[in-house]
């Protein structure tokens, strides 16, 4: 069974659902229709969706709230994802950006070796299901530009700035 629940951040209340397996959905409440989130990952996972709290909600709770208050830059809760290859590939590449730093789509595409597939990549970044955990936050435009992030831009910026304080990490990496 799939449990639900809401959780209180800075930035706004989010929703986040998962199984005895993982993290299945972490979401800002406002962003996504949460009805067809519960629809889409209980056709994805096969499960039923209930509100309710389990064992990884319980863990996400505390490291999330660990993370806003500068305490966690690692989550270490298990995920469960599901999507195309490709969404897959670009996920893994978002866990592998490290916390204060960011790349630009362009180089998450050349890091994928598909340079011409920048707007694939902005798209799976977008269908991301578990936001800050996954890290599509960290992602910008080749020039700079805080683009592209359902939570919507002010949060967005106010992530990377919350992390960049946390790191000491002044200037982007070039990290690929």
């Amino acid at each position: 069974m799939i449990k639900t629940t809401t959780i209180g951040t800075p930035l706004g209340d989010m929703i986040a659902a998962a199984s005895s397996a993982g993290i299945c959905l972490l979401e800002f409440a406002e962003g996504r229709i949460a009805a067809n989130d519960f629809n889409e990952i209980s056709e994805l996972c096969d499960e039923p969706v209930k509100s309710g709290l389990n064992w990884n909600l319980w863990k996400l709770r505390r490291q999330i709230k660990e993370y806003f208050n500068g305490k966690r830059k690692d989550f270490s809760i298990p995920l469960v994802t599901k999507g195309t290859d490709f969404q897959e590939e670009c996920w893994h590449i978002l866990r592998k950006i490290p916390y204060g730093s960011t790349i630009s789509y362009q180089k998450q595409a050349d890091s994928l070796n598909n340079p011409e597939a920048v707007r694939a990549v902005a798209q799976a970044n977008g269908s991301n299901r578990i936001a800050i955990v996954i890290p599509c936050h960290r992602v910008i435009g080749s020039d700079g530009s805080l683009v592209g992030y359902s939570g919507g831009v002010k949060r967005k910026k106010w992530l990377i700035d919350h992390e960049r304080k946390y790191s000491g990490q002044a200037i982007d990496q070039d990290l690929f």
